[in-house]
């Protein structure tokens, strides 16, 4: 089987647009969530989060293609620009062999709760009539594609907050089995509104820190009270490695192995014992054929909710055993909050960052350690400078999806 290798990174966080900047968040160990700006937020219970600010996407994109498409697809497109822009690639030899698959839990949320408030109040004469292409999850793979002229396997992958990591898997199985050549795989969501922050916040999901939001995302922390909704992009350029090497690409990282189960436990809860999530981990692992003693670091899905949380770190533990001690781990939500469908490649990027710069970054709202934390090598507030040499990526989401990615530096 081929190996996986990646090229290109694109990135659109709260930290800001691009690699440099969300770089400099993870070394400065800046936490972006504050009160809401993009709309009043005033009656709702929940009035935090973290927002990608003064993001204005015709810097960056054709005005026109901006009006017709959502914010969602307008964090693809940033995203895919710099990936491949970073990849130094050119598609021309390659179109008919590159798979597009970009993620999204809820696609063109935020069109269509303007449309209908317009259908609502101005009647149906008012609607868009891109109103269905706009909101359609798929679209942002397929505008992708369409800009890029890549004519190979496109699709989006849906599966909560586990759909980026899944399309970055998904990408990596099909060059590992012939299919392509080429992958631009990610994710992306823009659905921070009324309805959804108040739909998340009426199932106890949210943090209500809205006095002291900086304070609110504390993965792993004993008084944690739900997650912070964020918003954003990630994509990245995956290659076969004998395709990578014939063009003289720069190779950033290797997909080593990936792991993909469910926990058939709940709606929204994860299984207590982390069952599920520890046996992607053990697939991923096994696909790689590293040990656990290669492993340096764990990027968690953490979202600092009370469940989840504790069910990740027994996971952890049981697929480690005696080397849990040994292991970086930590969550980028500490800083950024939750993209939700985008959460798990923006996550893989800020994981390669740190594993390209030597270090982890800190969670400076960890005052009070949970438990199940004791004997593992969880990080405390400031970074950790450390070789990252193979690292886990975990991603889960509602309806009990797991996936976890093994990455490496990449060796010839």
């Amino acid at each position: 089987m081929k190996r996986v290798v990646i090229t290109g990174m694109g990135i659109v966080s709260p930290f800001g647009v691009g690699k440099e900047k969300n770089l400099e968040g993870l070394r400065e160990t800046k936490v972006m969530i504050d009160r809401i700006s993009s709309f009043d937020s005033s009656n709702l219970p929940v009035q935090i989060a973290a927002e990608v600010r003064d993001f204005k996407p015709e810097e960056y994109i054709n005005p026109k293609l901006v009006k017709r498409t959502d914010r969602f697809v307008h964090f693809a497109l940033v995203s895919t620009k710099e990936a491949v822009e970073d990849a130094g690639i050119n598609f021309e030899s390659y179109a008919d062999r590159t798979a597009t698959i970009i993620g999204s839990g809820m696609g063109g949320f935020l069109t269509l709760d303007s449309e209908n408030n317009k259908f609502l109040s101005q009647g149906p004469g008012r609607v868009s009539p891109f109103l269905i292409p706009m909101i359609l999850i798929d679209m942002a793979s397929g505008v992708v594609a369409m800009e890029y002229g890549l004519k190979g396997p496109n699709f989006s992958s849906v599966s909560a907050c586990a759909s980026s990591l899944h399309a970055v898997a998904l990408g990596a199985l099909l060059i590992r089995h012939g299919y392509a050549d080429v992958a631009v795989v990610g994710g992306t969501e823009a659905t921070i509104a009324p309805l959804p922050i108040t739909g998340f916040a009426n199932m106890r999901a949210l943090s209500r820190r809205n006095e002291d939001p900086k304070r609110a995302s504390r993965p792993f922390d004993k008084d944690r009270d739900g997650f912070v909704m964020g918003e954003g992009g990630a994509v990245l350029i995956l290659e076969a490695e004998e395709v990578a090497k014939s063009r003289g690409a720069k190779i950033l990282a290797e997909i080593k192995g990936v792991g993909m189960t469910d926990d058939a436990y709940h709606f929204s809860a994860p299984d207590p014992e982390g069952r599920g999530a520890a046996e992607a981990m053990k697939l991923a692992l096994k696909e790689s054929g590293l040990a656990v003693e290669d492993i340096d670091y764990v990027s968690c899905h953490a979202t600092s909710t009370p469940a989840g949380d504790e069910a990740e770190l027994k996971a952890i533990k049981k697929v480690l055993g005696e080397h849990v001690k040994n292991v970086a781990i930590n969550s980028s939500k500490a800083l950024i909050g939750h993209l939700l469908g985008a959460a798990g490649a923006s996550e893989l990027v800020l994981a390669i960052l740190q594993m390209q710069n030597s270090f982890v970054h800190g969670m400076p709202n960890l005052d009070n350690p949970i438990d199940e934390a004791k004997g593992t090598g969880l990080v405390g507030k400031e970074p950790v400078q450390m070789e990252i040499k193979n690292f886990i990526k975990n991603s889960f989401g509602f309806g009990g999806h797991n996936v976890s990615i093994v990455v490496g530096r990449y060796e010839s």
